[in-house]
């Protein structure tokens, strides 16, 4: 007599596993393009990237001159590195804090049902944004250039300054309007991000909290600042993350000058990668992929623990709230 025997719990989970791809056969189809691509153009640069920082290659040929983990000694004891990485957190950190802190107050303001024209003032703050950041670098760049009728030869004849400023030329001007202009361009991200979750919190507990006599500030800090509080970690989160990528407007309007000045980790490897000659403020700089690929890899894993670490204290910050309630 032959006793059949029930199927294995792994069997059970694979064949449930496949009826659910073949239930949704065509959403994996829709997804594919999007996977390709980035397998294309995401995965396989940083393996090919974590290949190339144990050569020194300058880009030509094949990578044959094997370095071992050289490159990452060498990055390691470069002072420019560490200066454009002191640049990379003070830029997050300016841009951030006061971009986060501006589309917050703007959002409480255009979430005002009273408000007229909201959508207008809307749409202004949020044209920025689709604008080629490249394409701001070069306006800005013609308005603060040293050559015709610039915004210093104006300042001088309205008697505001007394001499024409070099506005790319002095390292703390060309920091600071770098920073003011990335304040500017993706605040209208941030600004819709808060108005969504402003206009997820229920009215009834701004009604309640007025009908028990608590004013404006108090109903902030007691019911907007709670209620945002998941939301706006993401927020902050995904801002850090833009602010580190910035590159297209810091290698347009200064390309990294000058005098290093407002060199950033991303325009520190591109030069690295691509070579730095005729950059403002800045050496020549012989391209080699491996050390550029180094560095990029360093700053990646940086990038990963930083990401993982705001996570994790997120969760523990949570947990300890739920067992305070």
């Amino acid at each position: 007599m032959q006793v059949s025997l029930p199927p294995s719990p792994t069997f059970q989970r694979t064949t449930a596993l496949w009826k659910q791809v073949r239930a949704n056969i065509w959403a994996y189809c829709y997804l594919a393009p999007m996977f390709v691509l980035i397998m294309v153009f995401t995965i396989y640069p940083i393996g090919a990237s974590a290949v190339y920082t144990l050569y020194n290659w300058d880009g030509i040929g094949a990578a044959t001159e094997y370095v071992g983990l050289k490159n990452f000694q060498t990055i390691m004891h470069d002072p420019f590195f560490w200066e454009a990485f002191v640049h990379t957190f003070l830029f997050v950190g300016a841009v951030v804090t006061i971009q986060l802190t501006l589309a917050l107050i703007l959002a409480l303001v255009l979430n005002d049902r009273q408000l007229r024209g909201r959508t207008f003032y809307r749409t202004v703050y949020f044209l920025p944004v689709v604008t080629s950041q490249a394409v701001i670098g070069i306006v800005i760049q013609l308005i603060l250039s040293t050559s015709g009728d610039d915004l210093s030869k104006l300042l001088v004849k309205l008697h505001i300054s007394q001499s024409p400023i070099d506005w790319l030329g002095n390292p703390f001007w060309a920091f600071v309007i770098v920073v003011v202009i990335g304040i500017w361009n993706y605040l209208g991200v941030n600004l819709v991000n808060f108005l969504a979750a402003l206009q997820s919190v229920p009215t009834e507990l701004y009604e309640a909290a007025q009908i028990d006599g608590a004013n404006a500030p108090a109903r902030f800090f007691s019911i907007t600042l709670p209620m945002l509080r998941g939301v706006g970690f993401v927020i902050l989160i995904l801002a850090i993350l833009n602010g580190l990528g910035t590159f297209d407007l810091i290698q347009v309007v200064t390309g990294g000058g000058p005098y290093f000045a407002t060199e950033l980790i991303s325009t520190y490897i591109y030069h690295k990668a691509f070579g730095s000659f005729g950059a403002p403020g800045a050496t020549a700089v012989t391209p080699n992929i491996g050390l550029a690929s180094a560095a990029a890899f360093f700053f990646g894993v940086m990038i990963i623990g930083l990401t993982v670490g705001q996570l994790l204290i997120a969760r523990y910050a949570a947990r300890i709230r739920s067992e305070n309630q």
